[in-house]
């Protein structure tokens, strides 16, 4: 066990952990030039695509110290992004050190700081690393001021490196052989290991990764699960070494592994106890705070016949992310389908590009809204994520909405647009600060429903892509909140329903129809588009009708037989009218959320 370090990188978004696993692993030679590809460890297509980690991963360096021994480093690569910070904080619980990257560029951002927070409630040892020394704009010396000043870290102990370079790496692996402490354990005493990810495969079922704290297991032992006692027998136990490497055995201090016919993703909850059925542990090990969804949103099957395979695809998906939650939801205008709550926006986007994909579901997702509460005239209290619950207004009495604090960071020309934007979308309490020279940051209070639109697209294309966002919830404020439903022909479609600030109705709902004038398909009938506020309409566009022109054969004669045949015509549209069906298409509720006020 001395010989074992189990550590994690953690840092800000883009702050160069991918980059610093994927040179370890090399220096190890784990893998050859010819395999090799950067964000090894991440996965999934599109973790490559956007650049950014979603899944923390966890892999086993074999590592030769200065003094000849052979160390294993079980190293776990973690995402950067506010709204996974849940991932993060699972990977921390099975580490016993973290390596904290500040780029020496931009510096302590608002994530290394919550990491930092983070990895002190677990008590674990910190090295604060300074990467990307290579850059041409890198102040070393800045840097080691902040982590002093913001960090409260010793700054003469940063290790100094280039993870693209791969200059000072043999300083990180001394760093952890001295400064990380070996796990602590009795391999001896009954079994106690903490699941702290699981993820679904087609052929083996759910494999399941875990830190082992005290004891020893190997395949062929039957395990007991605590959370629910359900007793299963290994199969087969190993490490994480890029594929799975089966070993006899695991014992305490190590990371593998476990397959145990685990059939559905049920089965297992993430910050569990597994300990041997013949010999149990006396109590669990203390497991993960419940994540709080910040973010709702519908999602509903383009055919409704689709319904089953959407419920299998998202119980399967639940498995790789533990911070989704959902139940099932129906709607009048689009059937049957499921209220689910996210972290965040990226959240939101990265749930529905994964669903689409990996899974082949074709999906409509509603607006997404957030968590209001509703103090009503006989004093109780509602809380509502979904407009289609939204009270009666005679009952209520206040209503609150949720504000964060919102910190972007950005080059010092563009502070007249972000304030701007910020101004626009309600923002209040503006503070600004100047971390170095020609950068800015300017924090403000704002409802946590003016970002989830389309707050984080405005942002980057006012900052022309420099700005960078990030955000803490604060508390509940009292607010003048109203339901706005969107009429077609005079019929209520429930999916379209938001929730606004009464000064924002009118402006949102005459762009919802303006944009659905765009979007819904012309019809042999007229069709009104209209915006209300209970029995109040306060916007309205119409989409006019074919018209097929009927009097064409008429050349000459008497007025009154074009006239006939043009009430004939009017009459048949209006019978029309009343038994036409309006298809909304997908791309209607996609429009509906894009808020451009040019």
């Amino acid at each position: 066990m001395k010989n074992i370090r189990n550590f994690s990188i953690v840092a800000h978004i883009d702050h160069g952990k991918s980059t610093l696993a994927d040179r370890l692993i090399q220096e190890v030679g784990l893998v050859d030039e010819r395999q090799f590809r950067s964000q090894i460890l991440d996965s999934m297509d599109l973790e490559r695509e956007r650049g950014i980690t979603i899944k923390s991963s966890a892999v086993t360096l074999p590592v030769e110290g200065p003094d000849g021994q052979q160390y294993e480093f079980n190293l776990i690569d973690t995402p950067g992004h506010v709204d996974f910070s849940y991932e993060v904080s699972r990977a921390l619980a099975s580490c016993d050190g973290v390596l904290l990257l500040v780029d020496a560029a931009q510096g302590v951002e608002a994530q290394t700081l919550a990491n930092l927070y983070a990895a002190m409630e677990h008590e674990l040892t910190i090295i604060p690393v300074i990467n990307k020394i290579d850059l041409p704009a890198a102040d070393i010396d800045l840097a080691r001021e902040q982590i002093d000043r913001d960090l409260g870290l010793d700054p003469d102990e940063a290790v100094l490196i280039s993870a693209k370079t791969g200059q000072g790496l043999p300083d990180i692996f001394k760093a952890v052989i001295e400064r990380i402490p070996p796990p602590a354990g009795d391999p001896e005493a009954p079994l106690k290991a903490l699941i702290f990810d699981a993820h679904y495969d087609p052929f083996r079922g759910t494999v399941v990764a875990v830190r082992v704290m005290d004891g020893r297991f190997a395949a062929g032992d039957n395990i007991l699960l605590m959370s629910n006692g359900a007793e299963h027998r290994v199969e087969e136990v190993g490490l994480f070494r890029l594929t799975r490497e089966p070993r006899r055995e695991l014992s305490a201090g190590m990371v593998g592994y476990i397959i145990a016919g685990l059939k559905t993703v049920s089965d297992v909850a993430i910050g569990d106890t597994i300990t041997l059925a013949g010999r149990p542990a006396a109590e669990r090990l203390p497991g993960f705070k419940e994540v709080l969804s910040v973010v709702f949103s519908s999602i509903y099957p383009v055919a409704s016949d689709d319904f089953p395979a959407l419920a299998e695809a998202l119980e399967k998906y639940k498995l790789n992310d533990a911070a989704l939650v959902y139940q099932k939801d129906s709607s009048a205008a689009l059937g049957l389908g499921f209220r689910c709550g996210f972290l965040g926006l990226l959240h939101l986007e990265i749930v529905q590009e994964r669903l689409e994909r990996e899974f082949d579901q074709s999906i409509i997702m509603t607006a997404p809204s957030v968590r209001y509460k509703f103090l009503l005239k006989d004093g109780t209290e509602l809380v509502i994520d979904n407009p289609q619950d939204y009270p009666d207004p005679v009952r209520i009495d206040k209503a609150y909405e949720p504000y964060i604090r919102a910190s972007i960071m950005a080059p010092e020309r563009y502070i007249g647009a972000i304030m701007k934007l910020g101004l626009d979308r309600r923002g209040e309490n503006s503070q600004m600060s100047y971390p170095g020279p020609g950068r800015v940051e300017i924090s403000f209070e704002l409802p946590l429903a003016e970002v989830v639109y389309d707050f984080y697209d405005k942002l980057k294309s006012i900052t022309q892509g420099y700005g960078s966002f990030d955000y803490e919830m604060l508390d509940y404020r009292l607010n003048d909140l109203v339901k706005v439903d969107i009429l077609l022909n005079g019929e209520k479609v429930d999916a379209l329903s938001v929730i606004v600030h009464r000064d924002r109705a009118r402006p949102r709902a005459l762009n919802m129809c303006e944009r659905l004038k765009d979007e819904l398909p012309r019809q042999q009938f007229k069709i009104a588009i209209q915006g209300a506020i209970g029995g109040q309409i306060i916007a309205r566009s119409t989409i006019s009708a074919f018209r097929k022109d009927v009097t064409a054969k008429c050349y000459g004669g008497d007025i009154s037989r074009k006239r006939k045949l043009l009430e004939k015509q009017k009459k048949g549209k209006k019978r029309m009218k009343m038994v036409g069906q309006i298809e909304i298409p997908q791309s209607a509720f996609v429009a509906v959320l894009k808020t451009d006020e040019d």
